[in-house]
């Protein structure tokens, strides 16, 4: 049976003052719920007092990024050997942003995901079109393309150690809104593009929803049947949407 999982994206927000407002919400929202179900993956100055909070609780915790190299003259950058130094479970790789906005191209994303696991990290595998390419009708090449840079570079017995996140770029900001069937549409067509070179990884294989998932939606769209769960930016900043959207998320 596939793992569910929700994992929140805290992207470049928070302090210590508000993180451990929402964390102490948070865990106090999630109690009896199955440990590990829920992950927030918070900026890197947080990870020593996050990892101070959730440490004996049911929640997980992970970064939101990592530099494919080990050690070395990489100013500004964090290996995924300083992420296990807080005992990080996950790492989110290939976000829509870090490849929008910082450039990263699929080949480099193969190498973060490559040395995420090298280090003992789960890593969260986000994959997703634009609207032009969408529009266009590229979506399955490009997605095609994202999962097979790390399927070269790491085999696809690889991804039995990791998630999948499916992003819906053209979902994000445009005004434009993803169904439940839309994104199960993509859901199964990411399975089946990995079935076609591992049935049994296919078929364990976690893929997350990445596309505006809300506390009034979450249940409807996790009860798709390729979709194991949520990644969450905006809503998990809000403890009372991100518990919601956690308890969606269980088995």
């Amino acid at each position: 049976m596939r793992k569910k999982l929700v994992a929140g994206n805290w992207k470049m927000h928070g302090s210590l003052v508000q993180n451990k407002e929402l964390l102490d919400a948070v865990i106090t929202g999630t109690a009896g719920m199955r440990k590990g179900s829920c992950v927030v993956c918070v900026p890197y100055p947080y990870l020593s007092s996050v990892q101070s909070m959730l440490e004996n609780t049911q929640i997980a915790w992970g970064a939101q990024n990592v530099n494919q190299f080990s050690k070395g003259a990489y100013t500004g950058e964090v290996s995924a050997e300083m992420l296990k130094d807080f005992d990080c479970q996950y790492v989110i790789v290939g976000h829509s942003e870090r490849r929008s906005l910082f450039g990263e191209d699929s080949h480099t994303v193969s190498l973060k995901f490559t040395a995420s696991q090298n280090s003992g990290l789960m890593p969260i595998l986000c994959v997703g079109e634009t609207l032009q390419q969408r529009e266009t009708g590229a979506m399955e090449k490009v997605i095609a393309e994202q999962l097979d840079a790390v399927i070269d570079q790491a085999g696809v017995a690889s991804l039995s150690k990791a998630v999948i996140a499916y992003e819906p770029v053209w979902a994000i900001g445009t005004g434009k809104t993803a169904s439940p069937q839309q994104a199960q549409e993509v859901h199964a067509l990411i399975r089946g593009s990995i079935a076609r070179h591992d049935e049994g990884v296919a078929a364990d294989l976690t893929i997350l929803y990445g596309g505006s998932v809300k506390a009034n939606n979450a249940a409807e769209l996790f009860a798709m049947p390729d979709i194991d769960g949520g990644l969450i930016g905006g809503a998990s900043l809000i403890a009372e949407d991100f518990v919601a959207i956690c308890r969606a998320g269980q088995d």
